[in-house]
C-alpha cells in the first residue's frame, strides 16, 4: 500500500508540473517580434469563427480576409474579428473562396466548412503559398484525403487537422500517466462511443433560396438536394451528400485519440453494420444506428454510436474505454479516471477551463467553454510546427488515417463487408467494387482532386 500511495503522490505532482508547463506557453506569442501573420477565415460558422478567435488570443496575427456563401454570417464574423484583432480593422469579405485566394497573400488559411468543401478549399490554399489549419473529418471520401496528403508535402506546408483531443491538457495527462507508465498492463480491447441525440431528423418543405446565401456555391461538387431551409450547423449534417454521419463527426475524434494513446496506424481490417432503425420519419440519410470494429495486431476498437434511447453508461456518452488486465481507463472531454482491478481507488482527471485567462470566452455565444483551452493549445502547435518546420501533432495524414477508417467504415456498412485498405496502392484489396467507391462523383465542372496529379 505505501507504494501505491508514493505513486499516486508522484501522478499527481507530474500531473501539476505538466499543467503548469503548458499554461507557461501562454507567456509567449507567437510571432510577437515580426509582422502579424496575414489570416483568412472559410467558412464563419460556429466553429470556424471558434477556431478563429482562439488563434487571435495566443498569435500576433492579422485577419485580413474573410469567406462565406452566407453573408449574414459573413458580417457577423466580420463585426466580431474587428472587435478582437489588435488592429481593430474589418476582413475583407468573399463569398468565392478562389477570388479571396487569387486576390490576397496569405500565410495562414483556417478552414471550417462542412466536409464536403474540406479537400478542395485546403488543396487550394496550399497551391497559394499557406500553411492550414482545417476541421475534421478531413474529407468525405478517401482519395480526397489522400490528395491533400500530396498537396501538404508538395508545397512544403503545414495542415493541422482540428482534432483537438491530442491537445486537451487532461487527456495528455492521461497518456503521460497512465498510458505511458503502463498501469493497464497489456491492452486487450477499447470500446468507443456516442449516444447523443444529435442526428437532425426533419421534414421541412422545399423554399426559395434567400437572398443572403449563395446555395448553388454552397453544394459545390457534392450532389445537390433541393433547398428546405439554411443548412448550417446541425442540417447538413444529417446527410451523407455532405457527410460521414456521426461516425464521421465524432468517432473520429475518439478513434484518433486512442490512436495516438496507443501509438496505432491504419487498422488492419474495418468492418461496420448498422443503418436507420428507429428514426424513420424524417429526410435524413445518415445512420441512427452503427457499430464497427477497427482490428488492430492485438486488439479491436469497437465503435457504437446510437442517437435513441439512453446511453449504455450515463456518465460516459461519447467516451473511449481502454481495457488493460490491470485496470480499464475511461476518458471523455470532460473528465476521465482509471480503475485498477486490484481495488485501489481510481485516479481521475477533470477538464481544465480558462475562465479567468480568458474572460472574453464567457461572452462568447455558443463557445464550448471545455474545448476552448485544447484549441488554443492545438493552435500553439500548429503555428510552433510552421516556426520551426516540423509536423505538428495532428498533421494531416494522421488525420487523414482518423477520417478514412471512419469512411471506410461507412462503406463497409454499405456494401455489408469487411474491408482492407491498402493506403500504399490507394486500393481495397481484392474489392474493386469497394476500390472505385474511394473517390466519389463531384458535381458539374468540379474537378475530383487525387495523389498523382496535385
Amino acid at each position: 500500500m505505501p507504494n501505491t500511495l508514493h505513486r499516486r503522490h508522484f501522478l499527481k505532482a507530474a500531473s501539476a508540473s505538466l499543467l503548469l508547463s503548458s499554461l507557461s506557453t501562454y507567456g509567449f506569442e507567437f510571432f510577437k517580434d515580426e509582422q502579424p501573420k496575414k489570416v483568412a477565415l472559410i467558412g464563419t460558422g460556429w466553429y470556424g469563427t471558434s477556431d478563429l478567435l482562439r488563434l487571435i488570443q495566443v498569435a500576433n496575427v492579422e485577419v485580413t480576409a474573410l469567406c462565406d456563401v452566407d453573408s449574414v454570417f459573413l458580417n457577423n464574423t466580420a463585426n466580431l474579428v474587428a472587435q478582437r484583432q489588435k488592429n481593430g480593422k474589418r476582413p475583407r469579405l468573399f463569398m468565392d473562396y478562389r477570388n479571396m485566394l487569387d486576390t490576397m497573400d496569405f500565410d495562414i488559411v483556417l478552414i471550417g466548412t462542412p466536409d464536403h468543401w474540406h479537400a478542395l478549399m485546403c488543396i487550394a490554399a496550399l497551391q497559394s503559398g499557406a500553411h492550414v489549419y482545417v476541421q475534421k473529418p478531413t474529407s468525405v471520401d478517401v482519395i480526397e484525403g489522400e490528395a491533400m496528403i500530396a498537396a501538404a508535402r508538395k508545397y512544403n506546408k503545414v495542415v493541422q487537422v482540428g482534432t483537438q483531443r491530442k491537445s486537451t491538457p487532461h487527456l495528455i495527462s492521461v497518456k503521460k500517466e497512465i498510458i505511458d507508465t503502463g498501469l493497464l498492463g497489456t491492452i486487450g480491447h477499447v470500446d468507443m462511443c456516442c449516444y447523443y441525440h444529435m442526428r437532425a431528423n426533419d421534414n421541412p418543405p422545399e423554399q426559395p433560396v434567400p437572398d443572403r446565401l449563395d446555395y448553388e456555391m454552397w453544394t459545390g461538387p457534392a450532389p445537390m438536394r433541393p433547398y428546405d431551409g439554411l443548412p448550417h450547423r446541425r442540417w447538413w449534417r444529417t446527410f451523407r451528400e455532405y457527410g460521414n454521419g456521426i461516425t464521421g463527426d465524432m468517432c473520429v475524434h475518439m478513434l484518433d485519440t486512442v490512436r495516438w494513446m496507443l501509438n496505432l496506424g491504419w487498422p488492419k481490417r474495418i468492418s461496420s453494420e448498422g443503418g436507420i432503425f428507429v428514426q424513420k420519419n424524417g429526410k435524413s440519410t445518415i445512420s441512427d444506428t452503427q457499430s464497427a470494429v477497427f482490428e488492430y495486431e492485438n486488439f479491436n476498437c469497437n465503435w457504437q454510436h446510437r442517437t435513441w434511447g439512453n446511453a449504455a453508461d450515463p456518465e460516459y456518452p461519447w467516451a473511449f474505454k481502454i481495457y488493460g488486465e490491470k485496470g480499464v481507463l475511461k476518458a471523455d472531454v470532460m473528465k476521465a479516471e482509471f480503475v485498477p482491478v486490484n481495488g485501489d481507488a481510481p485516479i481521475k482527471f477533470e477538464v481544465l477551463y480558462e475562465r479567468e485567462a480568458y474572460p472574453e470566452d464567457l461572452n462568447e455565444k455558443d463557445i464550448e467553454l471545455h474545448a476552448a483551452p485544447a484549441t488554443r493549445r492545438h493552435m500553439l502547435n500548429f503555428l510552433k510546427a510552421i516556426q520551426n518546420g516540423t509536423k505538428p501533432i495532428a498533421d494531416i495524414e494522421e488525420g487523414h488515417i482518423s477520417s478514412a477508417s471512419c469512411i471506410l467504415a461507412n462503406l463497409s456498412m454499405d456494401l455489408k463487408r469487411p474491408l482492407v485498405y491498402d493506403p500504399k496502392s490507394r486500393t481495397v484489396v481484392n474489392d474493386r467494387e469497394a476500390t472505385d467507391l474511394l473517390q466519389r462523383t463531384y458535381r458539374g465542372n468540379w474537378v475530383h482532386p487525387h495523389p498523382d496529379t496535385i
